[in-house]
């Protein structure tokens, strides 16, 4: 409310002013501006006359713009404190920033590290489980191959044994006659029927 009553005082001063200042020079102008006969009573006056216009400058401007000078200086200088101030929290706060960047920075470092230290072990846990699966598969492998083997030799012995029977069927059926084979028929059946 103040700084608007002291712009009123102002614009009024300053209007004065105007009006006192240019009076003069309208009516020099008006003088037809003979300026060859100038004497001392035309000095006079143009003193006087300035003399006037200072005592009104001082008079109806001086309190009110020593006022306002007084108000914008104050406003001038609270601004550069509040600038000054702000100026000192930025630096705070930009310190702040600062120390959480390089506590954020050691953090990372902290989590590359422990997440370099925990990939590593997983690796040598996973190079160790895969050297054990190696290990187990090479042993299953070499089993089912002895298993494998073992199988196809007792097949190859059945084969062998019954390619032998048969052999040796063909040989004794051409060797033995038709009273035998009936002869070796019937033992067999006697055998048979003395085991039941």
């Amino acid at each position: 409310m103040k700084l608007s009553v002291n712009r009123g005082v102002g614009m009024k001063s300053i209007l004065l002013v105007a009006a006192v200042v240019l009076v003069p020079v309208v009516a020099f102008a008006a003088g037809g501006g003979d300026h060859e006969g100038m004497g001392i009573k035309d000095w006079a006056w143009r003193i006087l006359n300035f003399a006037i216009l200072v005592v009104l400058l001082v008079k109806f401007v001086g309190k009110p713009l020593r006022e306002y000078l007084a108000s914008r200086k104050e406003l001038i200088e609270k601004s550069i404190r509040e600038a000054q101030e702000a100026k000192e929290l930025a630096k705070k706060a930009l310190a702040e920033v600062e120390e959480r960047l390089k506590l954020k920075d050691k953090e990372i470092a902290d989590i590359l590290a422990s997440a370099k230290s925990s990939g590593e072990a997983e690796r040598d846990r996973l190079t160790a489980e895969g050297e054990r699966m190696a290990v187990r598969i090479a042993e299953q492998a070499k089993t089912n191959i002895d298993f494998e083997l073992k199988r196809a030799k007792e097949i190859i012995q059945e084969e062998a044994v019954q390619a032998a029977l048969q052999l040796a069927e063909e040989k004794i059926r051409q060797q033995l006659t038709k009273d035998e084979q009936d002869k070796l028929l019937r033992e067999s059946i006697k055998l048979i029927e003395g085991r039941n």
